[in-house]
């Protein structure tokens, strides 16, 4: 279907033929990697294959490419790696939502590692999507295995909703993950319904508490993950985090991204859940006593992050959308940076290095 004709379409309609288009995509990469790995044990190449790792956009042409070459690569000391789009919660605000089911096969992801580790990386952070939906955890439990034990990273944490993490997680790869990020937005069942984050009957904020005594158990650092947005701006939630008593509780003012959670190529409509920078500031007022609090507001969100998604293409937000380098995996690490838009002091004034390995947290678990 051709775009001018999906434009005919009512919105909502038009919104879920890109979404299944965009789902087909997904899977038809992933069999095109597999038929890739395959060829390189074959004595002969594929006919009319050549081995990519990604479909990516070109990089901006003209003076503003130029620029880009000739700067001096950032060291990528912390990286975020999306390597799943897909999740099994709905929240409204999500930037960065399921746009393709695409996965890398494990050796791949692996070898794109290697190659972060060897560029300087001492910090990964595996989210999505939803981390644990890739094989019942197992996907990501041999990441941090891997990068842990083989790579030897001083810090390999998660980002999760928590909904899918079972015990037995822990048990097999708890020794080798630092730190936990549970998203939790409030602590009110109903609100947390109201922004996405649920499922059935299951509740969030108890499940929460489960987590918790897990990462006390299985020595994690156990974190928090708060979107500030117009359903819990006005909520007071000292009480809980400092009963929880997080290593950290990252504070993030919700962030609209083109074509992810907000315009006609969009999967959400994020704008309901925006709030103003006064807003968030009174917030951030009201839990001045806690201790473990770390604000991000939108200003230091866009450029100081560098985030990898599903095919290993440094992600670009300075203009208000992601715009993808090419594959670390096709050009290296070195030449991919160079287009992620890094702010590499606006890194390091935000405090996006800290105490990040568990041997060095002196914990009482």
């Amino acid at each position: 279907m051709y775009l001018a004709e999906l434009r005919l379409l009512p919105r909502q309609v038009a919104r879920a033929v890109l979404a299944v288009l965009a789902a087909l995509h997904g899977r038809l990469g992933a069999l095109c990697w597999r038929l890739a790995s395959l060829s390189l044990f074959l004595p002969l190449p594929l006919p009319g294959w050549r081995r990519v790792s990604a479909p990516s956009r070109a990089a901006p042409a003209g003076p503003r490419r130029e620029r880009e070459l000739d700067d001096t690569s950032p060291t990528p000391t912390s990286v975020n790696y999306h390597f799943t789009r897909q999740c099994n919660y709905k929240c409204g605000f999500c930037f960065h939502t399921a746009k393709t089911s695409f996965v890398l096969p494990l050796e791949e992801a692996k070898r794109g590692l290697e190659m972060l580790k060897e560029a300087g990386m001492e910090k990964i952070n595996f989210s999505g999507g939803e981390p644990f939906l890739q094989d019942r955890g197992e996907f990501v439990g041999e990441l941090v295995r891997f990068c842990k034990q083989e790579l030897k990273l001083p810090s390999v944490s998660i980002v999760s909703n928590g909904s899918l993490i079972r015990e037995r997680w822990f048990k097999k790869y708890g020794e080798f993950l630092d730190i936990l990020a549970i998203s939790c937005d409030s602590f009110d069942e109903s609100v947390n319904v109201l922004i996405g984050r649920g499922q059935g009957k299951k509740n969030h904020v108890e499940n929460l508490h489960k987590l918790r005594q897990w990462c006390r158990e299985y020595a994690v650092a156990f974190k928090i993950n708060s979107v500030i947005n117009r359903f819990n701006v006005e909520e007071d939630m000292n009480e809980q985090i400092k009963a929880l008593n997080p290593v950290r509780w990252k504070v993030f003012q919700c962030l609209l991204i083109e074509g992810e959670n907000t315009g006609e190529d969009a999967l959400r409509e994020a704008e309901k859940f925006v709030i103003s920078n006064e807003d968030f500031e009174q917030f951030l007022d009201r839990h001045r006593d806690v201790s473990c609090l770390v604000p991000e507001s939108n200003q230091k969100m866009r450029d100081s992050y560098l985030i990898l998604d599903e095919y290993m293409r440094f992600l670009n937000c300075r203009n208000g959308r992601k715009e993808p380098s090419k594959s670390i995996l096709d050009i290296g690490v070195e030449a991919a940076i160079k287009f992620s838009g890094f702010d590499e002091k606006m890194f390091l004034k935000r405090g996006g290095k800290y105490v990040w390995s568990k041997a060095d947290m002196k914990l009482d678990w």
